[in-house]
């Protein structure tokens, strides 16, 4: 039985949501208290027993690699002034049973375009794609859960929520019948559609679990909404070859493509944080109070 071992994050978006603040570093790059949003989903992707993590990036994203490199002068600084937290911090940001590797998607031509580039370093597996800004919060982690699945099933997971039909144009809705606890047979898959026209309230986030049968069909989809690859679109195709399903995680997703989403992630990490978090939710208990006021805040 192929395990997934190997890991694909799409990180070559412009990021353009959160300008001024992505103008010169890398959406991924920015902190949910004191981790980036990338080491959250490679964290996940660890925990779920990938080994192998491949980065489809672009110009701008040195950051991302930078922060999963080795820096020398940073741990003989921090090994000087005898900061050992901070150092085991830094050490341990990528284990030393995982490798990495980055390469260049050269134009913005979209998602599937992303997961295509990653076809020589994947081969024949079975593979993950997570994408960064969609950060979950579950125990046991989203893509541990999805492996699971995958191991039972032997085919291609597509990690799915409730989402409100008047947010369907924002998601790949799929059209599917329940088949076994949290577990949907697809039928179909429509990206974007109106809420009139979404086929059920499933919408698809950032977390995928594919055969490498979707490489070849990849190669062959043209380019579709705003010039690009649509990756909904190489899974629609899928479909019509093999069984997909969709898996409803237990969970929390916060959309940290969106500023809300960003900032809700950063109240609820905080408060989970082992260091800042009895404080900061005394704080945010605080000033939630009605009668709290400006004069009374600490």
């Amino acid at each position: 039985m192929a395990e997934v071992r190997k890991a694909v994050f799409p990180v070559a978006g412009l990021g353009t949501r959160f300008l001024p603040a992505t103008k010169a570093s890398a959406k991924e790059m920015m902190p949910i208290v004191d981790k980036p949003l990338i080491q959250y989903a490679v964290e996940e992707a660890i925990a779920a027993g990938c080994d192998q993590l491949i980065f489809i990036s672009g110009r701008g994203k040195r950051a991302i690699e930078d922060h999963f490199d080795v820096s020398y002068e940073l741990e003989i600084e921090l090994e000087k002034r005898g900061k050992a937290d901070l150092l085991k911090q830094v050490q341990g940001i990528l284990p030393s049973h995982v490798s990495t590797i980055f390469l260049r998607q050269p134009y913005p031509l979209g998602l599937g375009h992303a997961v295509l580039m990653a076809r020589p370093v994947v081969g024949d597996e079975p593979f993950a794609v997570l994408l960064a800004d969609d950060l979950m919060l579950s125990e046991p982690p989203v893509l541990a859960q999805m492996v699971e699945q995958y191991r039972r099933y032997q085919t291609g997971i597509l990690g799915v929520e409730e989402i409100p039909r008047e947010h369907s144009t924002r998601y790949g809705v799929v059209d599917a019948r329940p088949w076994d606890d949290r577990i949907y047979q697809v039928s179909g898959i429509v990206e974007k559609p109106k809420p009139e026209d979404a086929p059920s309230n499933l919408g698809v986030v950032g977390r995928y679990i594919l055969p490498a049968q979707i490489f070849h069909i990849l190669e062959q989809t043209r380019q579709g909404a705003g010039g690009e690859i649509q990756l909904t679109d190489a899974i629609a195709h899928l479909l019509n070859e093999r069984q997909v399903l969709a898996y409803l995680f237990s969970g929390q997703r916060f959309d940290c493509g969106d500023k809300l989403g960003y900032l809700k992630a950063t109240i609820a990490f905080g408060k989970l944080h082992p260091e800042v978090g009895a404080d900061f939710t005394r704080y945010m208990d605080s000033i939630c109070e009605p009668q709290a006021s400006a004069e009374t805040l600490p």
